[in-house]
């Protein structure tokens, strides 16, 4: 499940020229097909704990799967219509694994909430790097073009559909103990909503933006994209550790401090230096940075409540608002980009995210907890 949230998405970067050249649509709408699915996440994640309630985690989980598979088809088979409509169904698809997953981690296995989110949050990071990495090969080495590279995906899904589909039977009831209105006056819930919604608004950001951005430093299409691959690569081992960090801490502030750094680092060299070894070593920095930032922001759904039933709850609320947050992040910056001719001002505003994102994280790292009625309390 985990290995079909990214994989969809990731997989575009580097291929919007390729796409803007083959479907006629214009420079301005292209951030708006890596956009799509973080409008679906916005719109779709506060219902999922809703049908989740009514069929079961599992039967919603297995007809997200069944969503992402139909966009990722849908998408290469048309238009522009059909692009931005598949593009719809993967976020979709995805959004409902984003936000139910942390519960069944957070029901199932609330003894280990560390390690198996490091587990979950690995998995889905290791294909979201292999799709930014060989979709480029895929659609020149093997003349897939970039419909078949992208439409490649689909046997992915259906590999985890033919999977989970035996848990179709299942039907564990999911009532929601803690009802949106009330998070809505948490400040530590819109503390946790705030720092997922910027940790994604920076990760679509490099995801969408970091092809074009090296291409115009010089790299061949084909590098950029391994390099963009690289940079969630080398993110695994913060995904992976950082949760198991945070699961044995009360606190969790300085990881958030080192992850906010390790982003400062990355995108200041990127701004001051244009050098081959700099820049590569500043994505680095960009990726370990968002592997401890995604890792930390979904460890929070389940460190700072009592039962999965809020876990789902808290996870719904941070994920719509956050990735509304996040959608304008692709969007934004590719406007800042075409209206400067230049990187300078888009990576001013990603530092300023930065610091802003790290704040919040400050304070959804303190030792505190969200209950029934959404307040909040003292460990």
């Amino acid at each position: 499940m985990a290995a079909n949230l990214r994989p969809a998405i990731t997989g575009v970067g580097p291929l919007i020229s390729e796409i803007v050249r083959d479907s006629g649509i214009s420079e301005s709408l292209a951030g708006l097909v890596t956009t799509m699915p973080l409008i679906a996440f916005g719109l779709i994640s506060p219902l999922a704990p809703i049908w989740a309630k009514r069929t079961g985690l599992e039967r919603t989980l297995i007809a997200g799967l069944g969503i992402l598979l139909a966009g990722t088809i849908l998408r290469t088979w048309g238009g522009s219509w059909s692009l931005f409509s598949g593009m719809f169904l993967v976020g979709a698809g995805a959004a409902i694994g984003n936000v139910l997953l942390p519960s069944l981690i957070k029901r199932d296995f609330s003894r280990s909430i560390g390690l198996m989110t490091g587990i979950y949050t690995t998995t889905m990071n290791v294909f979201a790097g292999l799709a930014s990495g060989i979709s480029v090969p895929l659609s020149r080495s093997l003349n897939l073009g970039w419909r078949g590279s992208l439409e490649s995906w689909a046997v992915l899904s259906l590999m985890a559909l033919i999977i989970w589909f035996p848990l179709v039977r299942l039907h564990h009831h999911v009532p929601l103990d803690v009802r949106p209105a009330r998070l809505m006056h948490s400040w530590l819930a819109w503390q946790i909503t705030f720092f997922m919604g910027l940790q994604s608004f920076l990760f679509y950001v490099n995801v969408a933006w970091f092809p074009t951005l090296l291409y115009e430093r010089g790299m061949s299409l084909t590098t950029a994209g391994w390099l963009v691959s690289l940079m969630q690569i080398v993110s695994l081992p913060a995904t992976f550790i950082v949760p198991i960090l945070a699961g044995r801490q009360a606190r969790q502030q300085s990881l958030v401090a080192v992850s906010g750094a390790l982003f400062l680092m990355g995108y200041a060299g990127l701004l001051l230096s244009t050098g081959v070894i700099s820049t590569v070593i500043s994505v680095i920095c960009v990726g370990f940075g968002a592997g401890a930032s995604i890792s930390l922001a979904l460890a929070f759904f389940s460190l700072r409540t009592r039962t999965h039933l809020q876990a789902g709850s808290i996870s719904g609320m941070a994920q719509s608002f956050g990735y509304v947050l996040a959608a304008a992040g692709p969007f934004t910056i590719g406007i800042l980009h075409s209206l400067t001719g230049s990187w300078t001002l888009p990576l001013v505003v990603m530092l300023l995210v930065v610091l802003i994102m790290s704040a919040f994280g400050l304070g959804a790292g303190r030792n505190v907890f969200i209950e029934e009625g959404g307040e909040v309390v003292g460990k």
